[in-house]
């Protein structure tokens, strides 16, 4: 995935301000594709110079608040990305790599960085279990939201696969300290 798309993808959504786009990707798009405020404001220029969106004229206000939306070129680019072929991207992760020197070195002393990021891992599974109570109710379950929700259980699939993958790494069982999954009939 590549910047441009993500904020085409923020923008069809709802037409934002740039302010708005950032906020939206620091709660939402940025659990699956992060970016500096920064980045998003100099995608935003491009993006429009690009004219694949455009800025939605606004009344006179004291800021210079520029709402954009997304112009028919703007979709049609995003269509064409959505449909091209992409394959696999490899894993790459820093902890593995340092499973696997520590492998070779011989060395032990990563559990309690193992266990930090199981940690920190429960609490992403924590959070996105809240996310899909709060938003994704059963009742809406195969909604117009169906495909975002898709997006949600991938990442709480992840957090669980990272849950128990640590706890095999730790040679503990403390899979039954991970949330359960509402509704799922599955425990992390």
């Amino acid at each position: 995935m590549s910047l441009p798309h993500a904020i085409l993808t923020a923008l069809l959504e709802k037409p934002s301000s740039g302010l708005e786009v950032t906020r939206r990707f620091d709660r939402a798009i940025g659990y699956f594709w992060s970016a500096s405020h920064q980045q998003i404001y100099r995608e935003l220029g491009k993006l429009e110079q690009d004219g694949l969106i455009s800025a939605v004229p606004q009344p006179p206000s004291r800021g210079q608040r520029k709402e954009y939306q997304v112009l028919p070129a703007g979709r049609a680019e995003l269509a064409e990305w959505v449909a091209r072929e992409q394959d696999p991207r490899p894993v790459r992760d820093p902890l593995l790599l340092r499973l696997r020197a520590a492998a070779a070195l011989g060395l032990d002393g990563l559990d309690q960085e193992l266990r930090r990021h199981l940690g920190l891992h429960r609490q992403q599974l924590a959070e996105y279990l809240e996310i899909e109570q709060r938003d994704f109710p059963p009742e809406r379950a195969a909604g117009e939201n169906r495909l975002q929700h898709l997006v949600l259980q991938g990442g709480i699939r992840m957090e669980e696969f990272w849950i128990d993958w640590l706890t095999e790494a730790l040679g503990t069982e403390g899979a039954a300290a991970t949330p359960a999954r509402r509704g799922s009939g599955r425990a992390g």
